[in-house]
């Protein structure tokens, strides 16, 4: 027997936003309003035990009938996205494995999950593990709670600072579970409950759900692919709100591929310095250097970037590091995030915060209330990874403006209506689908096997039906699979149709 456990509740309204589009679908009413909650649920916008509105108060705001929420209750119990009991109302849940199947095609292999940007783990890995092991004895007779981090790796990390033309010393850094672990200890430590925080709108949703877990309200600004920061509602926001902190991601943005230049890097920290702002920026993209196509020069390279290469580089890389911009911190007062997840393995979980000591001492003091450390061994198969950074930088640079050319050619062929940038860096392309049909699309997309985010994951209350996030890091084959099943998606989709022809004819 399902039990209906009490949790947060969503209003009519706030609902009604994250539905947006939700009748563009020919489909009856009622299958349309099932299909559009049950993404919200699969995508995360609607977390398990949250309480759905009334049937009443939700037809009444979303001006239908009755009978069509409740048919589409109906539908999402039959599903197991929901379960009601009387009483209780409705309240979402993950369906079981039996019906997840159900939903999907029948052999497991066939579903693409091109949800994530990421890639598979580079070479090398293995052996630094075995490398690492064995200096594991050296740690044995401590407690092996590490807070802060091994000193070999902070000082590996600081050099990697020191190299792109940031002077950084080891007690500047503190050793995270990973990025997402970084934020959700900063906004911990930063923010009160009903503070303000400024974010980026599309951004990653991720820190949406860290700086609103720790209480804090979004203060959403616009990003867009050709235009960067809307430097003026930014600044504006800053004097207005005067936030304790402001979540950024300067480099190679997510997901719109966006770099900030350098005198709105100088702007932004001078407006942020003077309300008393505190700027987290996330440079978990900032290595993943791409290029321009057709060998157009790198955007964004910081003065003096890319000073610590120095002999033995090789000349591709030498290229890649004077390409990196320096770090936020080099223009001014700033705490930076880190990460290997993107660069190297997101199956090791190493992260970092760089601030200046009283807030690393801080962070460490506030951590033991949510984890007691980072694995001694991971930190120390990062530490001997890092050492030819310059190496697997380079090699995922060409891994990457590979995937990029021949996701962004596959597109531009099959979908000659939609805007595909070709971004210079970072792992994703943020597309304009000419029509606010992204939850439409990826809906179907999931029919034909293949797993992708609607554009309103990235933002603040349902925006961004018109766009879709797809990553460039995969391989050919799946790129190529992706591709046909985004055609076969589309070709379905409501008042749209794919241009019919070679699907490939543009991809080398």
């Amino acid at each position: 027997m399902s039990i209906v456990t009490s949790g947060p509740a969503v209003s009519s309204r706030a609902l009604g936003v994250l539905l947006d589009s939700w009748r563009a679908s020919s489909s009856p009413g009622y299958a349309a309003l099932a299909d559009r909650i049950r993404l919200l649920v699969l995508d995360g916008r609607l977390s398990v035990g949250t309480r759905l509105p009334s049937e009443r108060d939700l037809a009444t705001h979303l001006g239908v009938s009755r009978t069509t929420v409740a048919a589409a209750y109906a539908a999402l119990r039959d599903a197991g996205h929901v379960t009601s009991l009387r009483g209780s109302g409705s309240v979402v849940r993950l369906p079981d494995q039996a019906k997840v199947r159900s939903t999907r095609p029948a052999a497991e292999g066939d579903v693409l999950d091109f949800t994530k940007a990421a890639m598979p783990a580079v070479g090398g890995i293995a052996e630094a593990a075995q490398r690492a092991a064995g200096r594991l004895g050296a740690y044995l007779s401590e407690p092996g709670y590490d807070t802060v981090g091994r000193p070999v790796l902070r000082e590996a990390i600081a050099a990697r600072y020191r190299a792109r033309g940031l002077e950084t010393s080891a007690d500047q850094i503190v050793v995270t579970l990973g990025a997402q672990h970084a934020i959700a200890l900063l906004a911990r430590v930063l923010v009160g409950r009903g503070d303000r925080a400024v974010v980026e709108t599309p951004g990653y949703p991720h820190a949406f759900e860290a700086l609103r877990a720790a209480g804090a309200r979004l203060a959403p600004v616009s990003v867009t692919v050709d235009e960067g920061w809307d430097e003026s509602a930014l600044l504006q926001t800053l004097r207005r709100t005067s936030p304790p902190v402001a979540y950024l991601m300067p480099d190679f943005h997510n997901p719109t591929g966006a770099t900030m230049p350098e005198a709105q890097r100088v702007r932004v920290l001078e407006a942020a310095a003077d309300e008393g702002t505190i700027v987290i920026a996330d440079e978990t993209m900032a290595e993943l250097v791409v290029g321009g196509p057709r060998g157009a020069s790198f955007p964004g390279a910081g003065a003096g970037a890319g000073a610590g290469a120095g002999a033995g580089t090789s000349a591709g890389a030498a290229v890649l590091a004077a390409a990196r911009p320096l770090p936020m911190a080099a223009y001014g007062p700033a705490v930076t995030i880190g990460s290997v997840g993107k660069s190297l393995w997101g199956g090791l979980r190493i992260g970092w915060i760089r601030a200046e000591r009283p807030l690393v001492e801080r962070l460490v003091r506030a951590r033991s209330a949510g984890d007691l450390g980072t694995p001694v061994l991971e930190q120390l198969i990062v530490a001997d990874l890092l050492g030819d950074m310059d190496g697997v930088l380079e090699a995922r640079s060409r891994q990457l403006r590979h995937g990029r050319d021949r996701l962004v050619a596959g597109l531009r062929s099959a979908f000659p209506g939609w805007s595909v940038p070709s971004p210079a860096g970072g792992l994703t392309t943020w597309v304009g689908l000419g029509a606010p049909v992204s939850s439409q699309l990826v809906l179907a997309a999931r029919r034909h096997g293949l797993l992708l985010a609607a554009g309103p994951m990235f933002g603040v209350d349902g925006a961004f039906e018109r766009f879709l996030r797809v990553p460039y890091s995969y391989p050919d084959d799946e790129t190529d699979r992706a591709l046909a099943a985004l055609a076969a998606a589309w070709d379905g989709i409501d008042g749209v149709q794919a241009p019919r022809g070679a699907l490939m004819a543009e991809v080398v």
